[in-house]
């Protein structure tokens, strides 16, 4: 992945465990006070809450684990591959558009950011 997006998913690393995770266990705490929570819809929404936000956090530890950071200061620009910036012009309206090849967890078509694992459907 770029750097971009470790930085990207570090962030959302972080403020899942300082921020989310505090805040839902403190939800879970203030429902449970509300007594039988067998019928209790606040309580079932935190718990709801505290699993995809744990799963989320296990999902980032293991991309980041995993991951091998690209320096994309270090590409030479004869070659179209990950981490490049490209350059496109439309032959017949003459727009340029200009894209990043990134990886999966960093593609953003509108941000100009394509995952290297895209495919194109034209034929």
């Amino acid at each position: 992945m770029t750097a971009e997006g470790y930085q990207a998913l570090d962030a959302e690393l972080k403020r899942l465990k300082t921020e989310e995770r505090p805040s839902v266990i403190q939800a879970i705490a203030e429902a449970r006070a509300h007594g039988d929570l067998s019928e209790n819809a606040e309580y079932h929404a935190a718990k709801d809450r505290q699993a995809f936000i744990e799963t989320r956090v296990a999902e980032i530890e293991d991309k980041i684990a995993r991951s091998q950071v690209i320096d994309v200061s270090k590409l030479s620009g004869k070659q179209i591959k990950f981490g490049a910036t490209v350059n496109l012009i439309d032959e017949d309206s003459g727009e340029k558009s200009k894209y990043k090849i990134v990886g999966e967890d960093e593609a953003d078509v509108k941000a100009g950011k394509v995952s290297i694992t895209s495919r194109s459907h034209a034929r």
